[in-house]
């Protein structure tokens, strides 16, 4: 039995309360014992190993809750040239930089395997723990069917031994689908029932997969002890046909309108806005020419209307979650969604608030993540800089000087 005590720092608990000026954190073996003003911590008898926070900030580890390790920033060309065994070597460095960020946990979107997941676990790579969905569910002609009008496809997440292909049409296809991901290992179902930027042959509004078919796919996930749905979903049919299905989380919510904000707060549906995704597509455009037209043209289009609708749907009280789509952008830049959402209208305790407390909530994990408090795993971060005073300093990495995942540190920069 081993204990350590974060001291010196204010504490940010997740939870959205003001913040504890001179407060402490108390960590027995890998769980979170007392969190509090120092003078207020009943210290053990035995030996306590003392982290001194150096007067920065203690906040639990943060959560992304849409992620991609399969990939690091969009090339087409590069990505039908690369053996998919290599792309599990190359998310090592990615997945590091994720935890670096201090990001503890995360939900792949599509592209980690069950391999990827335990290579985590079982301490082979450095990560965050991994929630995993493996495969996309898509229609043919759909936002993750990647056929060119060439005939050839650009497999952005192509089917391996250990991640089914996602394309399914009806009922019975949808199902068998489903059953084929579940037994690959995924904890959760990843579907897009809408068109999208990144996809060549539809478009953002466009409404695919029917209320049926969606229907199928969170009772079969269901089946599972409750594995839920998450849908890619930016078209506001789309996102509509999502809710009224049962979907757990609507990812990107670009065209998100009133009558499915009052439907997500009738049925508690996550909202994971996703606001760098877009302009990392233009940033990677302008920086090295590798983004494809309709890249391009789409997120152009629809830039405005998601921060505008994005910014409407927080407002309103929808639960928003913090995710990134990182793997469009560089993993281990997540963190410059935060100052996206605080341009939407939310402020900075709002922001931590959605990637600690909410986003924890979203994946089903929060009785063990996502905020400080007794009884929870010890992921905590301490930041140099104060992030309610400054939101966009935590997209300096060199900021997050120390992260604990599990009561083990595996970044110290103190």
């Amino acid at each position: 039995m081993s204990y350590s005590l974060i001291h010196n720092g204010t504490v940010i608990d997740g939870n959205g309360r003001s913040p504890i000026q001179n407060g402490a954190v108390l960590i027995r073996d890998n769980k979170i014992e007392q969190v509090g003003r120092k003078n207020e911590i009943r210290l053990p008898n035995s030996d306590v190993q003392m982290i001194d926070a150096q007067g920065g900030h203690i906040l639990p580890g943060l959560i992304d809750t849409h992620v991609h390790f399969i990939f690091d920033g969009i090339n087409f060309v590069e990505g039908m040239n690369t053996p998919f065994s290599l792309n599990y070597y190359q998310a090592i460095e990615p997945i590091q930089r994720t935890l670096d960020a201090g990001i503890t946990s995360v939900r792949d979107a599509g592209g980690a395997d069950l391999g990827m997941k335990q290579a985590v676990e079982q301490g082979l790579i450095a990560g965050p723990r991994m929630q995993i969905s493996i495969s996309v569910l898509t229609i043919t002609g759909g936002h993750a069917d990647s056929w060119l009008p060439s005939g050839l496809d650009f497999g952005l997440i192509p089917a391996t031994p250990g991640r089914p292909s996602g394309l399914c049409d009806g009922v019975e296809e949808v199902r068998k689908k489903v059953r084929e991901i579940l037994r690959a290992g995924a904890e959760i179902i990843k579907v897009c029932s809408t068109g999208g930027v990144l996809s060549p042959t539809d478009h953002p509004e466009f409404t695919q997969f029917s209320p049926e078919e969606l229907e199928v796919m969170v009772q079969e996930a269901a089946y599972r002890r409750g594995v839920k749905v998450m849908a890619h979903a930016q078209g506001a049919e789309g996102i509509k046909n999502a809710v009224r299905a049962g979907i757990h989380s609507i990812e990107h919510g670009i065209y998100v309108d009133d009558e499915a904000i009052e439907l997500m707060l009738e049925r508690g549906t996550f909202l994971v806005p996703t606001l760098i995704a877009p302009l990392a597509v233009l940033e990677a455009a302008k920086a090295s020419g590798t983004m494809p037209e309709w890249g391009v043209r789409k997120s152009r289009e629809v830039i405005e209307s998601h921060s505008e609708n994005i910014g409407r749907a927080f407002k309103a009280g929808v639960k928003v979650a913090m995710g990134t789509d990182a793997g469009v952008m560089k993993h281990g830049t997540n963190l410059r969604e935060l100052g996206l959402m605080c341009n939407v209208g939310m402020s900075p305790m709002d922001s931590l608030v959605a990637t600690t407390k909410t986003a924890a909530q979203c994946l089903g994990w929060d009785d063990k993540v996502g905020t400080l408090e007794s009884g929870k795993l010890a992921d905590v971060i301490i930041t140099h800089t104060n992030p309610l005073a400054n939101i966009r300093s935590l997209e300096d990495v060199d900021n997050i000087r120390l992260v604990m995942k599990d009561g083990r540190i595996v970044k110290n920069l103190m």
